[in-house]
């Protein structure tokens, strides 16, 4: 069988689809980049915004045309809460919800009569098949807390974490194969191991005890369940210097109103703990403009505090307004023109201080991990900062690591160069 993986959204629903590859090519199938070649194509969808709801309809319908003789597969968070509605969409097989994604290979295996080749030999390829070289790890699913306008975490339900032996053994798996670099992630990774006794410190202190993969990185992490001493772990260089802290908003009378956890104050002592362990500490984080009963006033204070904590990048996201949440029933809900007003605002500040971030970087020297070659020669890759970089005199090759010296900005204000010749040194690789 040949089958195509395709997934819409968070970093946790690409870890999944590299689990479920894995399987599949285990038992002796093949995995492939194109869906227009696949028997099967599972897709792995996303409902985080009422866009992400709209993009996986189109998606699911984009699938069916370019292969209505495949068996199509929807996960994810969109079937999960529409699952009745996904079903009645033509040209899907199956509709799998998010509590049964531990068991979408073997329900697979049966609902399709596929066959199980014992002991086959592969070589797990599915990550540079699908053009990615950075290995996402689910470490755990879930969350306990419901923030007034996150559908998430009633698609993804209680917090479920798992075990520390199976998340370092699959990392040094995917080390084994050739990935350079991991990347922890999760519904509410700083909450791991809160139904286990245990904790995000412990679970990077035994991976970096117990693997020797390179980079470690973490995804989205909420800014709160963090010990004091916790960006301590990040003096090992394995440990990538960024972090992605969702504050949402920079007004704590909004927060309150958002239920979230961690307000401007203790965000900002997070922040200032990351930058004394280490100089440069990229902070990147999320926010969303126009949430209901926004007035300008808060707004502005969001606005004058995003500007002084200066983060390295800033998703903005316009109010979604989700059913079944509690914020979508607020009233004061805001006009599509002020949200519309807001996010323009906030995307030029962050385009600001983005570039201020990268400013800091010009004239050092910088590890990258190299992904993509384009243009006959030139390569792009990320920094431990997570900071993207184009080199054109780079003789190097997919998922190596060099230093290379930063030499501008981009003229799009994005990405750092490496312009002179020679100007790069292989790193060498255990």
């Amino acid at each position: 069988m040949n089958i195509n993986f395709q997934a819409l959204g968070c970093r946790l629903n690409e870890a999944e689809l590299e689990s479920w590859a894995s399987q599949f090519m285990k038992f002796g199938h093949q995995v492939t980049s194109d869906s227009a070649d696949a028997d099967i194509v599972v897709f792995n969808s996303c409902a985080v915004t009422s866009e992400a709801d709209r993009k996986s309809r189109q998606q699911i319908n984009r699938l069916q045309r370019k292969n209505p003789d495949a068996k199509l597969v929807v996960t994810g968070c969109h079937a999960s809460l529409n699952s009745e509605a996904v079903k009645d969409y033509l040209g899907v097989d199956m509709v799998i919800g998010n509590a049964d994604k531990e068991t979408l290979v073997d329900r697979l295996l049966e609902k399709f009569n596929i066959e199980v080749v014992e002991d086959a030999k592969y070589v797990d390829n599915t990550l540079f098949l699908r053009g990615r070289h950075r290995a996402f790890i689910k470490v755990q699913d879930g969350c306990r807390y419901r923030c007034s306008y996150c559908i998430v975490t009633i698609a993804r339900g209680a917090e479920r974490s798992r075990s520390i032996s199976e998340i370092v053994a699959e990392i040094n798996f995917y080390h084994k194969s050739g990935v350079q670099e991991i990347a922890l992630t999760g519904v509410h990774v700083g909450g791991y191991g809160s139904d286990k006794g245990s904790s995000l410190y412990i679970l990077l202190n035994e991976i970096l005890a117990r693997t020797e993969v390179p980079r470690i990185r973490l995804a989205s992490v909420e800014p709160w369940d963090l010990p004091d001493n916790f960006f301590q772990l990040f003096r090992d260089q394995r440990l990538m210097p960024h972090m992605h802290l969702p504050i949402q908003s920079g007004c704590d009378s909004v927060l309150l109103r958002m239920s979230r956890r961690c307000k401007t104050a203790e965000f900002s002592r997070l922040v200032e703990r990351a930058r004394d362990a280490i100089p440069l500490f990229n902070i990147t984080t999320d926010v969303i403009a126009g949430f209901p009963g926004e007035t300008e006033q808060e707004w502005q204070q969001t606005m004058r505090y995003i500007e002084s904590v200066g983060f390295g990048h800033i998703h903005v996201f316009p109010f979604s307004p989700r059913e079944g949440t509690r914020a979508a029933a607020f009233s004061e809900q805001i006009g599509n023109s002020t949200k519309k007003a807001r996010s323009k605002e906030m995307h030029e500040l962050a385009a600001t201080l983005k570039r201020k971030e990268l400013e800091q970087h010009i004239g050092t020297w910088a590890s990258v991990l190299w992904e993509q070659s384009i243009n006959g020669g030139q390569w792009l890759g990320y920094t431990p900062h997570y900071h993207r970089v184009m080199s054109y005199n780079n003789d190097t090759r997919a998922s190596e690591i060099s230093q290379v010296r930063i030499d501008q900005i981009g003229d799009d204000g994005l990405v750092l160069l490496n312009l002179v010749a020679n100007n790069s040194i292989s790193v060498e690789l255990n």
